[in-house]
């Protein structure tokens, strides 16, 4: 039995434990279907014991963290909160001052979203790369500068050491473990029975390109990136965008790249691949997939998806199609 161990605090963010929890416990449901023993005991832990709230008011009954057997703890993942609860969890003396004893004693030890910020202030994560809600990354990386924070992934795995992004995040890194741990077909029955719509590789960016422009694009931009995502299969370069935006060329590239971050050829490229990865993970063809999102022939997806996530587009279908 591995024993999966939640530390919670007062006003702590529910779903950061309970989504995680119920991976793990619906892996023990498929386990049980095969007709094989459970794997795995979830246990909630918090400094002092007793009951904690979240953030949402729901209350949860935990151990203390003292009588903790550490020697026995598969997996220690400290969850995340806001910035208040956060900094009160952060200068608890109790939780400091037990913690690394027993995290330095599990076999897998991390966070889910800003309980990243916990682990780096007791020195836990230095020399690592994490990751954290994108709301946090940078403060994380500055505050914490021996600690390599990724500000795209949406879990990070390094050695032992498990990271993820914000609140949903934290349920595909429990099902990449699930996967660690027994095999991604168990993977794949938890993930189809909490009704995800895919299993997210660690890679995968926090933000859609589409989600991510249109909360930085003004105006008119905001409804040109809108077109963009339903016309991936055309023509989709400057003068072709500019001409749309009423916009010379030479202005339209600026005021794009000033609203965006990005290039207007780099953010076709993002949004085309992101599709992409979509259709992949859907079973589709390479050579239907890039055709769909403007990438033919399928040369062309195949170079432009290894440049940017260092794996085949067809080693990627193959990977999650089933999942």
């Amino acid at each position: 039995m591995r024993r999966i161990v939640f530390i919670v605090y007062p006003g702590f963010e529910l779903l950061d434990m309970s989504g995680p929890a119920s991976v793990f416990n619906g892996a023990n449901r498929a386990l049980t279907a095969r007709g094989e023993p459970s794997c795995y005991g979830v246990e909630l832990v918090s400094a002092d014991g007793g009951p904690v709230a979240s953030s949402s008011g729901v209350v949860v009954q935990t151990r203390s963290l003292g009588d903790l057997e550490a020697q026995a703890v598969d997996t220690l993942l400290v969850v995340g909160a806001e910035r208040e609860p956060l900094l009160q969890a952060m200068r608890h003396a109790a939780l400091s001052e037990a913690l690394p004893a027993k995290a330095g004693k599990a076999r897998r030890l991390g966070s889910v979203c800003t309980g990243a910020f916990i682990l780096a202030a007791l020195g836990l994560l230095d020399g690592h790369r994490v990751a954290t809600h994108w709301d946090g990354c940078a403060l994380l990386s500055q505050a914490f500068p021996a600690l390599n924070v990724d500000a795209d992934a949406l879990y990070v795995k390094d050695g032992g050491y498990w990271t993820s992004a914000g609140v949903t995040a934290g349920i595909d890194m429990a099902l990449a473990m699930v996967a660690s741990d027994l095999d991604a077909a168990i993977a794949a029955e938890v993930a189809k029975r909490l009704v995800l719509y895919a299993r997210r590789p660690g890679h995968q960016s926090q933000f859609s390109p589409l989600l991510q422009a249109q909360a930085k694009a003004d105006s008119p931009f905001a409804d040109l990136i809108g077109w963009i995502q339903a016309h991936l299969d055309v023509r989709l370069d400057v003068p072709t965008l500019s001409e749309r935006a009423g916009l010379s060329a030479r202005t339209f590239h600026r005021k794009f790249v000033a609203a965006t971050g990005e290039t207007p050829a780099r953010f076709v490229e993002t949004a085309r691949l992101d599709a992409a990865r979509l259709l992949l993970a859907r079973g589709v063809s390479l050579k239907s997939v890039a055709a769909q999102v403007g990438l033919f022939p399928a040369a062309r997806l195949n170079e432009a998806f290894e440049r940017r996530f260092g794996i085949s587009p067809r080693l990627f279908r193959d990977m999650h199609a089933s999942l």
